[in-house]
């Protein structure tokens, strides 16, 4: 299912000028040759009692789990001043954005987020990686969690259990994207930078709420599913899951270099299927893809006044450019800069937030301008 992960982000950003849509134009930079960084990570897990989850119910301990790269740094006033959250997207885990195409561009030695100056954390979301979720035990009766869950969950990890009150940059990729709206507006102040990368600051409706619909509705009506209560993963079920995956995350130049024949593409859609359907829970999935039914962030993003670097890509199928909401929203965020990369050799439809190198200039940008800014 990791095909759905990801977003993406970049752009061109100036000096700290009111919001504005910037033109789809240049791409960043291109990809230098870097040697990548020792990215093991250091693990961690942090138990929430009794979390009360928004619709109601509670989990006695919630597990989340995280892994961190560098050193938490403290001001004068004793506050961290240069931890930075980064969030994976739907389906991944905490080494998702330990890709190199990603890490091997920001991590290293004089890149925009060294981790010699950096204090990083990556969460394993709730239903995710190797934090609390319904495959280990608790099914369809797990809670029923949400994007405001996953932010609240977050946020108390991160004052509680790793003592960070506050943040130098939030950087979300797809679902952490959504989320980094969510943490925008409900702990205004916390941060000093956000970077959204592939997403809509809007409801989860039209083809992309479909999508995610007919995914569960594939597993769901799988007689194998059992309400849940499968030994078995319902194959037929989660095949049909995967299949519309793959759909949702791909992008038409990329699949054609990928598969530029009809053998190629055949054995593409053998291989992939195979992979995610061997690393896919069934439960987990339904879970993950209904966690975005109540996002809608729209209506209250005038609450986010720090800088906002917003980047979309115009060969993304779940958040298309000719829907023009992220254009109209933008500018409710009084210092935020949006800009779609447009198709090119190097594009990536969905999962194009994981090549830092497209992008890496405008995060360098946004982190200046939100030292000004403070």
């Amino acid at each position: 299912m990791r095909v759905l992960l990801l977003a993406l982000a970049s752009a061109l950003i100036a000096a700290s000028l009111p919001a504005q849509v910037i033109p789809s134009p240049l791409v960043a930079a291109s990809a230098t040759t870097v040697q990548r960084p020792s990215l093991e990570g250091t693990p961690g897990d942090y138990h929430a009692e009794n979390f009360r989850f928004g619709s109601g119910e509670t989990l006695r301990d919630l597990k989340l789990h995280y892994l961190t790269l560098g050193t938490p740094h403290r001001s004068a006033a004793g506050h961290v001043d240069n931890a930075v959250l980064l969030l994976h997207g739907t389906g991944g885990n905490a080494h998702t954005l330990f890709a190199q195409q990603f890490a091997g561009v920001l991590f290293g030695p004089g890149q925009p987020l060294d981790i010699a100056k950096f204090y990083l954390i990556f969460p394993d979301d709730i239903g995710h990686g190797e934090s609390a979720k319904p495959s280990d035990g608790l099914h369809m009766r797990f809670p029923k969690y949400d994007y405001d869950d996953m932010v609240r969950s977050q946020h108390q990890m991160l004052v509680e259990g790793l003592h960070v009150d506050h943040l130098r940059l939030i950087l979300g990729t797809s679902m952490g994207c959504m989320q980094t709206f969510v943490w925008g507006e409900t702990y205004t102040g916390f941060a000093d930078a956000l970077m959204p990368l592939a997403c809509q600051a809007s409801s989860v409706s039209g083809r992309n709420r479909m999508m995610r619909y007919m995914a569960i509705e594939d597993v769901e009506s799988d007689p194998a599913w059992l309400g849940g209560e499968y030994t078995s993963e319902p194959t037929e079920g989660l095949r049909g899951a995967n299949e519309m995956l793959l759909i949702m995350g791909s992008a038409p130049l990329v699949m054609q270099k990928a598969a530029p024949t009809r053998a190629a593409a055949e054995e593409y859609v053998d291989k992939y299927l195979a992979r995610t359907s061997a690393s896919t829970d069934a439960n987990n999935l339904i879970y993950y893809m209904d966690a975005s039914r109540n996002y809608d962030p729209s209506a209250h993003l005038d609450r986010i006044t720090i800088p906002v670097m917003w980047v979309n890509s115009a060969d993304d199928y779940i958040n298309p450019p000719e829907l023009g909401l992220a254009e109209q929203l933008v500018r409710n965020m009084p210092y935020a800069r949006f800009r779609i990369i447009p198709i090119g050799p190097d594009t990536r439809g969905h999962g194009k937030d994981t090549s830092a190198a497209l992008w890496q200039a405008d995060l360098v940008e946004l982190l200046k301008r939100s030292e000004r800014h403070s």
